[in-house]
């Protein structure tokens, strides 16, 4: 027994290092934890050049954010501001949680309202600043801070959308994760594209609206940029922007693929393109390979067009993107 209690203050002493060598971990650690904070906090303040060459400094972490553009919104929610966004434009449809938040108009947004609602920051384009400059500055005037991200239509682009919203947000390190994966994707997509053969490539006829007034997409649209990165043919890349075909046109270029955006608004319309009167003997139409894209996807400067291609590619190379 006495023995025994003369280990007894060798265990205590062991037991009394360990909770104190614990203890001093969980302090480096809250130590550690209070400096990345601080580090965060010294972020700012951010002077970023937004898509009007204009300078802005941002003093601090936007609390209070608005957006007047899906793209903007759905980028600002892929970095994890879904609280401190405050208010969109009629027009957010994604993510559904956009839905829910204050509406402040479309293209004529209420000027009244947004300074009611006490933002840090909104964010607009470079279209709007151009379109609608009192407005803005009527916002400018108030005390906020308006940020005019770059006119996007390429994929090189949208990196630079959502990195300077980061910038602007706080979010930087999120950003960056966010166009190195997309980055990775499309490169992963092009190489799967690359081992596809010259006489597999096919001529597409992309559709935005039905008919009888038939517009496509040409050179300058993410669509085009979207084949040339599958190794397709864009019959329509002549053709600058948003060109407006005739049936006639259309019919005459035969393409081998056809793929619709409208389908959100147009019911069956698929369905509807196999039974054109005239286009029965256009390849796509013959052989069945007709298919309809979210034009959201392939349209909208944001995290989502990457999911955009992929439908594409599946669209396009079915047996090779399964």
């Amino acid at each position: 027994m006495k023995k025994l209690l003369r280990f007894i203050p060798i265990f205590l002493l062991i037991f009394i290092l360990a909770a104190c060598g614990t203890q001093q971990d969980s302090e480096k650690k809250v130590s550690d934890n209070k400096q990345e904070t601080k580090q965060q906090e010294q972020a700012f303040p951010v002077t970023i050049t937004d898509g009007t060459d204009k300078e802005i400094t941002i003093d601090k972490k936007p609390e209070k954010i608005v957006s007047l553009l899906p793209s903007n919104t759905e980028t600002a929610f892929a970095l994890g501001l879904d609280k401190e966004i405050v208010g969109v434009s009629d027009f957010d449809n994604y993510p559904e949680q956009a839905q829910s938040k204050e509406k402040v108009g479309g293209q004529e947004f209420n000027v009244e309202k947004i300074i009611s609602l006490k933002p840090d920051i909104v964010l607009a384009d470079a279209s709007q600043a151009h379109n609608s400059k009192d407005g803005l500055k009527q916002l400018e005037d108030s005390g906020i801070k308006v940020i005019a991200v770059n006119n996007a239509s390429s994929f090189a682009d949208t990196y630079k959308t959502i990195e300077m919203i980061g910038a602007a947000t706080g979010t930087k390190e999120k950003a960056d994760e966010i166009v190195d994966g997309m980055k990775a994707k499309v490169e992963e997509i092009k190489e799967k594209a690359a081992g596809i053969s010259k006489e597999e490539q096919p001529n597409v006829w992309m559709e935005i609206s039905a008919p009888p007034d038939i517009y496509t997409a040409g050179s300058g649209t993410f669509m085009n940029e979207m084949l040339e990165m599958l190794g397709a043919k864009n019959i329509a890349a002549a053709e600058e922007g948003w060109p407006k075909y005739s049936e006639e046109a259309a019919v005459k270029a035969n393409p081998d693929v056809m793929i619709i955006t409208y389908g959100y608004y147009v019911k069956d319309a698929v369905e509807q393109a196999y039974s054109r009167k005239g286009w029965e003997e256009v390849s796509a139409i013959k052989n069945k390979r007709v298919y309809s894209v979210d034009s959201d996807k392939v349209s909208r400067p944001g995290p989502r067009l990457v999911e955009g291609l992929e439908e594409m590619a599946k669209a396009i190379y079915p047996d090779t993107f399964k």
